[in-house]
């Protein structure tokens, strides 16, 4: 997941309200029960020591959420009496709304319900043309259309010389407008960085389009089984979309597994426990963090400074450093303050095959590191 949207989180010092706000539930009394956890969230925010300013905006802001129709729910990033950051997550807290008031703004809950959230285009295919539609688990908007030649397009069962000139013309209008198509969709995806290309149609014409993208596109199609008019399709591109993300949460956890190794020069680039990872994002040598939901070390109290790169196991530590004002924190939080500030990607390895293992990574938190 790239943090760079964090970017306003770390431009204030804290305190930070971070509010998870639950929409996933859509009844006839949504607009009274979303009124109740504005107040239950700013009662719970003012009970840990929120000032009354933030507290209020935080419940104004999910006031205005009563008659939201986003399916899964909002988090909330605010400090003296503003909201900073509010994104749509993907996924719904688990266990309902919730809100902390800390140091930090509690930003690791994200690599999971809003982090890999593959996003696609979906192209929808005929021999004229096609619709193109960009997903993720959020939105789902127009992207574009293409038209090829509309004439011809139908063959005939004639076998007459003339009707066999015909279906060449039919074979030929077919094959440009194929090419059409995937020229279009190569485009659309570089101006959407879509993740996945989801192609819809009959099976004539979608290899048609296959076979004509660009080689560097090939691993990331995937020929839909169902129709546009099918009530199917929307469950199989959710499928595409969470096999995907599994994938590539396989593939940052076999890299850091094989990380764990030394290389030809020695090197080991996989650091995991909180010791190791301080010091690496003290010396900004944190090249991707891996970060195990239900990990005991998440929660780990470390130390830290104003600045990204002062933490710190222990507060004497800080005090050695340089840093004389120093506080508490979560240890994935201060983490993902560095990570931020050093353009590290982080990922949640909880879909990932190997998550079952207790000890990848040891203690919930990893990374991969980077040499100069």
């Amino acid at each position: 997941m790239d943090l760079a949207f964090l970017h306003p989180l770390y431009e204030h010092p804290g305190p930070w309200a971070s509010v998870y706000v639950d929409l996933s539930v859509h009844a006839e009394d949504t607009a009274r029960q979303r009124h109740l956890t504005a107040e239950a969230m700013a009662r719970d925010l003012r009970d840990q020591g929120a000032d009354e300013a933030t507290c209020d905006a935080v419940r104004e802001a999910i006031e205005e959420l009563r008659h939201s129709s986003e399916p899964y729910g909002r988090a909330l990033f605010a400090r003296a009496g503003e909201i900073v950051l509010d994104p749509s997550l993907a996924r719904a807290p688990q266990g309902g709304s919730w809100a902390a008031w800390a140091p930090l703004p509690r930003t690791s809950p994200l690599l999971d319900l809003e982090g890999e959230d593959a996003v696609c285009v979906v192209a929808y295919i005929d021999r004229k043309g096609a619709d193109f539609e960009l997903r993720s688990a959020v939105t789902r908007e127009d992207a574009g259309s293409v038209a090829g030649r509309q004439w011809p397009v139908h063959r005939t069962s004639s076998s007459d010389w003339s009707e066999r000139h015909f279906q060449l013309r039919v074979e030929n209008t077919w094959e440009h407008n194929a090419a059409e198509i995937a020229d279009a969709l190569a485009v659309c995806e570089e101006e959407t960085r879509a993740d996945l290309l989801i192609l819809v149609g009959e099976e004539r014409e979608r290899h048609a389009v296959r076979d004509r993208l660009p080689q560097r596109l090939h691993d990331r199609v995937v020929e839909a089984s169902h129709g546009a008019g099918s009530r199917l399709l929307d469950a199989e591109v959710e499928k595409v979309r969470a096999e995907h993300e599994r994938a590539r949460a396989d593939a940052e956890l076999e890299r850091f597994l094989a990380g764990r190794a030394p290389d030809s020069e020695g090197r080991v680039i996989a650091a995991e426990g909180v010791p190791a990872l301080v010091e690496a994002a003290r010396e900004h040598r944190i090249d991707e963090l891996l970060i195990r939901p239900d990990g005991p070390d998440n929660h780990r109290e470390v130390w830290i400074g104003a600045d990204p790169d002062q933490l710190a196991v222990r507060r004497t530590d800080l005090k050695v450093l340089g840093e004389q004002n120093s506080w508490p924190a979560r240890a994935d939080d201060a983490l993902i303050r560095s990570a931020v500030a050093t353009a590290a990607p982080a990922v949640s390895v909880a879909t990932a095959s190997g998550a079952q293992r207790e000890d990848v990574p040891v203690g919930g938190l990893g990374a991969l590191l980077r040499w100069s």
